[in-house]
C-alpha cells in the first residue's frame, strides 16, 4: 500500500482531536442469539448466577444487541467516531449451508438498517455463509454494492476446512473484484485439535479458555493465514487484501523465522511467506493494549498496515482510546493507525 499523508479531520468541539475508527467491534441479532449464538445467552445468564467461575466477567448480551443510540452514546463517550461493526462470533461458520445463507441474509440486512441509520457513525462488515462459497461471493457483492459494506467476515475455519481448499476460492476472487477486504476472526479449533492439543491435567474451564482466547483461537487464526498464503492464493489474487486482529495474532514475532524455514526454493511461491504478511495482510489491536506487542507489528510490517480496534463489546473502547493516545510513534503514523489507513483501504 503506497504511502499517504492523512490529515486529521474536523472535529466538532476539539478541531485538533485525531479521528477514529475501529475495525473489529461486534453485534448480534435476535436470530443469531436463538440459533448459532444461544451459547451467549447460556454463558451469559450462568455467569450472572455463579460470578465466582468467571472471576466476575459477564458475557455483555445486551452490549451486543444494541447497534443504535445506545451504542452511539457508548462511542461519544469514549471518544470513538466510526466502528465497522461484524456478527459475532462463533458466526455462521459452523453451520450447515443453508442454516448458513438464512442467517447471513438476515444478519447483513439488520445491520444494513443499522448503518443507514446512522452513516456517519456505523458501517459494516458482510457476513458470509462460507459454506456455500458461490451464494457467499454473490452476498457480498449484493450488500456492498446495495449497502456500501465495507468487507466480508470469515470466522475461522468453516466446519474444520480452511480458506486453502480451492472449495472457497469463489469467496476470495469476489473479494479481490470487488476491491473489499475479508477479516478473518478467530474461532476455537476443530474438535480433535481441541481434545488432542488443549485438554490435559486441568479443568474443562481452563480447556476451553487454553482452546480459545487464552491460546488456541490465536494460534488456529495465524495457521490459517499461513495455510491460506502456502496454499498460493495470494499468488492466484495477488490484489486480496485480508485482516487479522490481535496485533497479528503471534505472526509478527514469527515472520523472521517463517522465511527462513520456509524459503521460495521450498514453496514455489512468488514472494517469501513475510512478504505476503506484509503485503496481503493488514493488522488491527483488538484487545491487545500492549506496548511490547504493538513495537513487534510495527518493527515487522510498518505503521501503514497497522489499525485501531477495540474489540467492543468484549473489549473497553475506552481503554483501547487511551493505549491509542499513548502509542510511542509520530503524530503522522498515530493518524494512519487511527483512522487513515481504515479509509484508505475501506473507502471510508
Amino acid at each position: 500500500m503506497e504511502k499517504q499523508e492523512f490529515k486529521t479531520s474536523p472535529r466538532v468541539g476539539n478541531p485538533n482531536k485525531i479521528r477514529t475508527i475501529t475495525l473489529e467491534e461486534h453485534y448480534t441479532t435476535p436470530s443469531f442469539l436463538d440459533g448459532p449464538g444461544h451459547q451467549l445467552k447460556t454463558q451469559a445468564q450462568a455467569a450472572q448466577m455463579h460470578p465466582q467461575q468467571t472471576g466476575g466477567y459477564i458475557l455483555p448480551i445486551d452490549q451486543l444487541k444494541d447497534i443504535g443510540d445506545g451504542r452511539i452514546k457508548e462511542m461519544d463517550k469514549a471518544g470513538i467516531d466510526v466502528q465497522v461493526l461484524s456478527l459475532t462470533s462463533p458466526g455462521v461458520e459452523q453451520l450447515d449451508a443453508s442454516t448458513a445463507v438464512d442467517l447471513a441474509l438476515d444478519a447483513n440486512d439488520y445491520l444494513a438498517d443499522a448503518v443507514q441509520k446512522h452513516p456517519t457513525r456505523l458501517a459494516g462488515f458482510a457476513t458470509l455463509p462460507t459454506a456455500a462459497p458461490d451464494t457467499a461471493a454473490d452476498e457480498l457483492e449484493r450488500i456492498v454494492k446495495e449497502y456500501d459494506f465495507k468487507g466480508g467476515v470469515i470466522n475461522g475455519h468453516i466446519g474444520g476446512r480452511y480458506l486453502d481448499d480451492e472449495f472457497f476460492w469463489p469467496i476470495l476472487e469476489r473479494a479481490e473484484a470487488l476491491k473489499v477486504p475479508l477479516y478473518l476472526h478467530p474461532t476455537p479449533p476443530p474438535k480433535p485439535v481441541i481434545k488432542a492439543s488443549y485438554a490435559g491435567n486441568y479443568s474443562p474451564q481452563v480447556t476451553a479458555q487454553f482452546a480459545a482466547a487464552g491460546w488456541g483461537w490465536h494460534i488456529e487464526t495465524a495457521t490459517h493465514i499461513l495455510r491460506i498464503i502456502l496454499s498460493g492464493v495470494f499468488d492466484q489474487y495477488p490484489n486480496l487484501q485480508m485482516i487479522i486482529g490481535h496485533m497479528g495474532e503471534a505472526l509478527p514475532f514469527m515472520l523472521p523465522r517463517l522465511d527462513r524455514a520456509l524459503p521460495k526454493e521450498m514453496t514455489k511461491l512468488e514472494r517469501s511467506v513475510g512478504a505476503y504478511l506484509q503485503e496481503n495482510i493488514h493488522y488491527t489491536f483488538s484487545g491487545f493494549n500492549w506496548t511490547q506487542t504493538f513495537l513487534d507489528l510495527l518493527l515487522q510490517v510498518g505503521a501503514d498496515r497497522i489499525m485501531f480496534s477495540a474489540d467492543y463489546p468484549y473489549g473497553s473502547m475506552a481503554q483501547a482510546k487511551t493505549f491509542l493516545d499513548q502509542l510511542p510513534v509520530s503524530t503522522a503514523d498515530k493518524k494512519r493507525i487511527a483512522h487513515g489507513n481504515a479509509e484508505h483501504l475501506l473507502r471510508l
